[in-house]
C-alpha cells in the first residue's frame, strides 16, 4: 500500500518535473521473476526505472543510504534492501536471489556504479538471473535530469538466457553480460524522448 501510495506521488512529480515518458511497459511481464538491467547515470536512476512499472520493483542500494535521514526511510519504502560497502556480498545476492525465487521484480545496474556512456557490466545481473530463472529486460534511461527537460525510460523486449544457462561457462556468463548491456547500448542511441 505503501509502495502504490510513493509510486503515485513520484510519478506525478517525475511527469511534471522531467516530462518521464515510459515506453515498452508492456514488455514487462506482470508475474514471475523479473531482472530489469538498466544503465545508471544518477542517483536518481532507480526511481526512473520504477515509477512506471506496475509491479513493486526491489533494489540492493548502499547501506549508508538507509543512515540518511527521511532518505533512508523513502527508499526501503519504495524496495531497496542494503548492501555493505566493498561491493555486492554473497548475502545481498543470496536476499536478492531469494526475493526472485518468490516471484519479485528486481532492478539492477549491471555496471556497479554510475557512468555516463554505458560501459562494461559485471555478471551479477546474469548469475542472479539464471539461478532464480528470471526473465531479463533491458532498460535504457534516457535524457538528463534537468527541470522540465523530458526524460524516457525505455523496457526493452526480454532476453532469453536459456543457451547461456546450459553452457553455464564463465565465457558464456560474460557473453549473456555483453549482450545485455550492447542491447542497452543500442537502445539509448535508438531513442530519444519526443519534444
Amino acid at each position: 500500500m505503501l509502495y502504490r501510495f510513493a509510486r503515485m506521488i513520484l510519478r506525478v512529480i517525475y511527469m511534471f518535473l522531467y516530462r518521464l515518458e515510459a515506453r515498452g511497459v508492456s514488455n514487462i511481464p506482470l508475474e514471475g521473476p523479473v531482472i530489469l538491467c538498466s544503465n545508471h547515470r544518477s542517483l536518481q536512476d532507480p526511481i526512473t526505472l520504477g515509477v512506471w512499472v506496475p509491479r513493486k520493483v526491489h533494489y540492493m542500494a548502499k547501506e549508508e543510504l538507509f543512515r540518511i535521514p527521511v532518505f533512508g526511510s523513502l527508499i526501503k519504502a519504495v524496495g531497496a534492501f542494503p548492501v555493505k560497502r566493498g561491493g555486492v556480498s554473497k548475502e545481498a545476492i543470496r536476499t536478492a536471489i531469494t526475493l526472485l525465487q518468490g516471484g519479485n521484480v528486481m532492478g539492477i545496474f549491471p555496471e556497479g556504479t554510475r557512468n555516463e556512456s554505458v560501459g562494461m557490466g559485471k555478471r551479477g545481473a546474469v548469475t542472479m538471473a539464471i539461478r532464480s530463472k528470471a526473465i531479463v529486460v533491458p532498460v535504457a534511461l534516457v535524457g538528463q535530469y534537468r527541470p522540465f527537460r523530458k526524460m524516457l525510460a525505455v523496457y526493452g523486449a526480454p532476453i532469453d538466457l536459456t543457451p547461456y544457462a546450459e553452457q553455464g561457462t564463465s565465457e558464456s556468463m560474460e557473453e549473456a553480460t555483453e549482450l545485455i548491456m550492447s542491447r542497452i547500448r543500442e537502445m539509448m542511441k535508438t531513442s530519444q524522448p519526443a519534444s
